[in-house]
């Protein structure tokens, strides 16, 4: 499926429609987050609740503070009316590439990119976590005839080369793919350096948390001291986040997962390490170099902190 809507390139995907995004009533500082799922949307999103509310607590879950806009697994007027009612600074959640969405003036799009072998063994761990209800549900709505539908392979290698292997899906029954991640990574690459447009990298998170919330308040036109800058990073370290699954994790308002703590299960790079030989390394490196430029896979593979020349 390809189609454009105002310009704008659509995106319809198993959980989500970026055709909602259409007319959406701006304000001149909303943020919208869009990575590529596992890439550490939860995490940014935590990251912009401390900063916006400079406090640990919020006054509802993350996911129902930071709605994901165009998911079809939620009502639209709903969630519409919802961030319409908010009278604190509005930071939504999508994984829409860039090229799906309106770039407004004074809007801040951020992105968050992972090493992508982290990403498939992530993902797949992510796709068994879904609950039956919500795979009922999404069947029921998109008009899908699971009977239809092979099974994925038993074995965790296999699953991780269907995903790496497969070729980019925009359509109902499509999940995600590295062409799918890729895709949308390079949307946001090549606008890297226009001001509101913002790349943070999920490793980069994990080496220095709080000198990477220094930075997003920079972004945001936040100004806290760097004592307090700590204190909210603090709060954001992976076991925290993990401890607080059932107010941080997406989608805790609707069942989204069959356990809300295994949706932060490692928060970690180089997990692939176990699973994939040297042959499979090999080839990995050369299926993403079909799909990426050097410069976006030296920056995926190490992040800023890392690969200074990528920058």
């Amino acid at each position: 499926m390809s189609a454009y809507i105002g310009g704008m390139r659509r995106y319809q995907m198993m959980m989500s429609d970026s055709a909602l995004w259409t007319g959406f009533p701006f304000r001149d500082d909303d943020v919208v987050i869009s990575p590529p799922a596992k890439c550490g949307t939860s995490w940014m999103q935590l990251l912009c609740a401390l900063l916006i509310f400079n406090s640990v607590r919020f006054p509802r879950r993350l996911t129902e503070i930071s709605p994901w806009l165009d998911a079809v697994t939620y009502d639209f007027a709903e969630t519409l009316a919802a961030l319409q009612a908010q009278q604190h600074r509005r930071f939504i959640k999508t994984h829409t590439p860039l090229d799906g969405l309106p770039l407004v003036e004074g809007v801040t799009y951020l992105c968050l990119g992972r090493d992508p072998r982290d990403v498939g063994v992530s993902f797949d761990h992510a796709v068994a976590n879904i609950s039956d209800q919500t795979r009922a549900a999404l069947t029921v709505k998109k008009g899908i005839d699971r009977s239809a539908m092979p099974p994925p392979p038993e074995d965790l290698r296999e699953r991780f080369w269907q995903w790496a292997d497969g070729e980019f899906v925009n359509g109902p029954t499509g999940i995600g793919s590295l062409a799918n991640l890729i895709q949308h990574l390079q949307t946001f690459w090549d606008k890297r350096d226009e001001p509101r447009v913002v790349l943070f990298h999920y490793h980069d998170l994990l080496t220095d948390l709080p000198g990477q919330l220094q930075r997003l308040a920079e972004v945001l036109g936040i100004d806290l001291p760097p004592a307090r800058i700590a204190e909210l990073a603090a709060a954001a370290a992976f076991d925290k986040v993990r401890q607080r699954a059932d107010e941080l994790a997406p989608g805790v308002d609707s069942g989204l997962w069959r356990d809300n703590r295994a949706f932060f299960r490692s928060g970690t790079s180089g997990q692939w390490k176990t699973l994939l030989s040297p042959d499979d390394v090999a080839r990995f490196d050369k299926r993403l170099a079909e799909l990426a430029r050097p410069d976006l896979i030296a920056w995926l593979h190490a992040g800023w902190l890392h690969a200074p020349a990528a920058q």
